[in-house]
């Protein structure tokens, strides 16, 4: 996500603090935010997707996905 962008997210919740948003800024923050939290949970992914686990004989294992129970 550009930092332009998240910058817009910051400054948007801190006016909301303050003195409040029109209608419009509050739909634009809740776009942003969900744009946020789609590349944050994306970068996790593929961070996890490339982790291993070194076994007690050195031995690299790829966890495997755990299926159900995510958080949405």
């Amino acid at each position: 996500m550009e930092q332009k962008k998240i910058d817009r997210i910051n400054e948007l919740a801190k006016k909301s603090k303050t003195v409040g948003l029109t209608a419009e800024e509050a739909a634009e923050q809740k776009v942003l935010r969900a744009e946020y939290v789609a590349a944050f949970r994306a970068s996790l992914t593929a961070q996890l997707d490339n982790t291993v686990i070194v076994d007690k004989e050195g031995n690299r294992i790829k966890p495997t996905r755990k299926t159900g129970g995510h958080i949405s």
